[in-house]
């Protein structure tokens, strides 16, 4: 890939944390990594912006949704927030090691 990205800030915005989980740590083996994303995240937004901060080549990506939950707590009921997840598919050879950050 001779093709250089710039980094700016909607990249940031794109991708709010790896998630770490025994499920996306099978998944990883596999090339894939899933990444908590802002409810208004688009495919495309995340894809390039994981090709722009990682120096990766993406295959394809997943997303979902999640609806909050309500708990309580003592009695007082709460709600917890909506959230959406994205697994992301690498090309063959490429990985990414979230336990690094970026």
């Amino acid at each position: 890939m001779a093709t250089k990205t710039k980094i700016a800030a909607k990249h940031y915005d794109a991708l709010i944390a790896p998630v770490i989980t025994e499920k996306s740590t099978l998944l990883s083996e596999a090339g894939q990594v899933v990444f908590k994303v802002p409810l208004t995240a688009t495919k495309t937004e995340i894809k390039e912006a994981v090709e722009a901060l990682f120096k990766v080549k993406v295959t394809g990506v997943n997303t979902l949704r999640t609806k909050g939950k309500t708990k309580r707590f003592r009695g007082i009921a709460g709600r917890r927030s909506d959230e959406k997840k994205a697994i992301v598919t690498l090309a063959e050879g490429d990985s990414i090691d979230v336990t690094t950050g970026l």
